[in-house]
């Protein structure tokens, strides 16, 4: 009779990681709202059965995942809820990697060409107004040859704003500065900022129209002139980059 070969065992978790887990568990136990002081690290140490410094490894860790903040001298608080960690892992993770730049590029345009449609069903004056000053702004700056990434952002947050979906908006929000903030790492230039801004005012013209499908295309092609961007920076880019993008 031929035995099966055992499994090997399960490694425990490392003890800052249990840690990790065990703070996070009383900070979701406790409802513990952002901003809330947590026991001092002594108290926390004996509760969990650890030395002081396996706690603040865990704590440390907490810290760059945006979950704990410590204030020196005062303590340690739940902070709140932030992409900002996730998104700079994000991008130092993609490096100069362009195709990973490109797939994240495309889950935007997914993203945005698909639900443009109830933008356009519930977008009212003020928002199309904001639109319009938003456009005004980086025809200014394209004029001067200046970038305008604040504003580009800020675009593409009230071209849904008024759908009153807030996932939906940090959705756009990750995926705009994932993109932005790898693209650094590969010098990814806008030769034209002049065209951006057409690309933007067409898309505007389109909302105010209630034409869905010019919206869309719109949409549409100004994404496929940031993936030209992008292809044209394939076989030149070089990693270190800190250039502010506007595409």
């Amino acid at each position: 009779m031929t035995l099966k070969s055992m499994k090997p065992l399960t490694r425990a978790p490392l003890l800052h990681v249990s840690v990790q887990e065990s703070l996070r568990a009383y900070i979701d136990d406790n409802g513990l709202a952002p901003g809330t002081l947590l026991p001092a690290e002594g108290e926390l140490a004996t509760q969990l059965g650890v030395s002081r410094n396996s706690l603040r490894e865990g704590i440390k860790a907490l810290e760059s995942l945006g979950v704990l903040e410590t204030r020196r001298g005062v303590g340690i608080f739940v902070k709140a809820f932030s992409f900002e960690p996730l998104l700079d892992n994000l991008a130092y993770g993609l490096g100069g990697a362009l195709r990973q730049i490109e797939e994240v590029l495309e889950i935007r345009r997914t993203l945005e060409v698909g639900l443009i449609g109830k933008t356009i069903d519930v977008i009212g004056e003020e928002d199309i107004a904001e639109l319009r000053a938003t456009v005004n702004r980086m025809r200014a700056h394209a004029e001067r040859g200046e970038t305008f990434a604040e504003d580009d952002q800020l675009f593409h947050r009230l071209l849904f704003r008024c759908q009153d979906n807030e996932t939906l908006v940090r959705l756009i929000d990750v995926f705009w500065l994932a993109f932005y903030k790898a693209s650094d790492f590969v010098n990814l230039e806008n030769a034209d900022p002049m065209a951006t801004w057409r690309d933007h005012a067409a898309i505007v013209d389109a909302i105010e129209a209630k034409d869905l499908e010019e919206a869309r295309r719109r949409l549409d092609r100004h994404y496929e002139g940031i993936a030209r961007v992008i292809a044209n920076n394939k076989t030149s880019s070089k990693v270190g980059g800190t250039h502010e993008k506007t595409v």
